[in-house]
């Protein structure tokens, strides 16, 4: 018998994606969806966008309006904050807008709580006594973070800003400070900026900060923010045993985030990697009758088994998986490949699949052989063309296609160029095998081979030559 009232906790990606799926399928079915803020299905993506002053109000970023939401049918609460599950009653302790508490019973509850900003031991930005908005320091991951900083910027008018972490937060927010006219010093533990591709990729993409003036620090490491008596911020660093001192007016910290499981670990939920929620492919919790997706459950990898992996893409397919199973469907997430796409300045940085220690990883046998190729990405007699860096990886002994990373120019449709690796990998192509895909061809956008079949061509050819050699 189908569900009567679906609850959702969580009004980002997921639990949107939850809802609208229930009332597709089954609009006779009552759903109710458990807000914490006042922005439900509002775009965390988009905010860099906003601060920079490119999307110029910040209701632009709802992907839809309350009456939207309203017409497909579903209750939105919002200012409630959901406080425990009663697993054995199917019901939903809550505080509503007015600090009130109510019980929600449902017969099916989806959990999509997300994730929550990371904070580093660093000194200054932990403890009782920790720095934060009122002082000019940030975090930034929810629609009142975004408003804390806006507030902030204007207050205080910074003209410099040191940004915390190199990921694609970090990147994108520094580009949207550097166009609103601060100057900007970005500071990463790691070798290089970008972590998430291979470090001479991740170098293009720090010469490319740097050419719009931003500073970057790499191989480095913040150990205090300390406030000065002119309301300024000293941020003390070490790079290669030296103290490295930095004053400015704004820092933020964009470090990564953490799945928020408190409330689904409280009532009992099994949690699996990285602390995440564990579920099945059917989205499904260790508790009876509750399903949970997004940024808060670990991540169904095709190719490297379980990990914890945060993306939009990925929380908007397992929210609509968790919706249609929760009305007693047999929907599953066919998994995900960490497909993502960062816009730096002027330049696009890709990934898919895996890169080689990732292979390794994996255990699954294979023995990887990463390439780079630097196809143009159209015919160069046609204005404009442009070098495209990419990186194949593939298994040496079967020839399967394993990831593929791109960093090219933003004409050069770097982000279609990933999406057609991804779907070669989603299929279990070889790279040989990528050549046969009938892709389109006119002078000013590609040729008659594509950059991307060029660059896998060069694979095979690199890997005809060692195996000769």
């Amino acid at each position: 018998m189908p569900a009567r009232h679906i609850v959702a906790i969580g009004g980002s990606d997921a639990g949107i994606s939850a809802a609208l799926r229930i009332r597709e399928l089954d609009p006779s079915t009552e759903v109710t969806v458990v807000v914490a803020d006042n922005y439900p299905n509002f775009s965390i993506c988009g905010i860099p966008y906003y601060v920079s002053g490119e999307v110029t109000h910040w209701s632009h970023l709802a992907h839809r309006t309350a009456d939207d939401l309203a017409a497909t049918g579903m209750r939105v609460l919002t200012d409630t904050r959901a406080t425990r599950i009663n697993v054995a009653e199917h019901t939903l302790d809550v505080l509503d807008a007015a600090g009130e508490p109510v019980e929600l019973s449902y017969d099916a509850l989806v959990v999509g709580t997300g994730a929550v900003s990371a904070r580093p031991p660093i000194d200054g930005l932990t403890g009782p006594d920790a720095l934060g908005p009122e002082d000019g320091v940030h975090l930034l991951h929810s629609m009142g973070d975004t408003f804390a900083v806006m507030d902030s910027l204007q207050q205080r008018d910074p003209k410099t800003a040191v940004i915390i972490g190199a990921g694609y937060i970090g990147l994108e927010m520094a580009e949207g400070l550097t166009t609103r006219g601060i100057a900007v010093t970005q500071i990463e533990a790691l070798p290089e900026v970008l972590p998430t591709v291979d470090r001479e990729l991740g170098a293009l993409v720090h010469d490319e900060l740097q050419r719009h003036g931003v500073q970057v620090l790499t191989h480095t490491t913040v150990s205090a923010v300390t406030p000065t008596d002119t309301g300024a911020l000293t941020v003390t660093a070490h790079r290669n045993g030296e103290t490295l001192e930095k004053t400015v007016d704004f820092v933020l910290v964009v470090v990564g985030v953490r799945p928020d499981v408190e409330l689904a670990a409280d009532a009992g939920a099994e949690l699996g990697v990285k602390g995440a929620i564990a579920v099945d492919e059917a989205m499904r919790t260790t508790l009876p009758d509750v399903f949970a997706a997004g940024d808060c459950v670990h991540t169904h990898h095709r190719l490297l088994g379980l990990t914890w992996l945060p993306l939009g893409t990925t929380a908007h397919k397992q929210g609509r998986v968790a919706g249609e199973n929760a009305l007693g469907g047999d929907a599953r997430f066919a998994g995900s490949l960490g497909t993502q796409v960062v816009k730096v300045f002027n330049l696009v940085a890709a990934r898919t699949g895996l890169r080689d220690h990732e292979v390794h990883a994996a255990n699954r046998g294979w023995t990887p052989v990463t390439t780079t190729a630097t196809p143009d990405d159209h015919k160069a007699y046609y204005p404009g063309a442009t070098p495209i860096h990419i990186r194949i990886t593939g298994d040496q002994h079967t020839g399967r296609l394993l990831g593929a990373q791109l960093v090219g120019h933003r004409s050069a449709e770097v982000s279609k160029r990933v999406d057609t690796y991804a779907a070669a990998l989603f299929h279990d192509m070889t790279v040989e095998g990528f050549s046969d895909l009938d892709l389109s061809y006119t002078p000013p956008l590609g040729s008659p081979w594509d950059a991307t079949q060029m660059a896998t061509q060069s694979w095979s050819r690199q890997l005809r030559v060692s195996a000769v050699g």
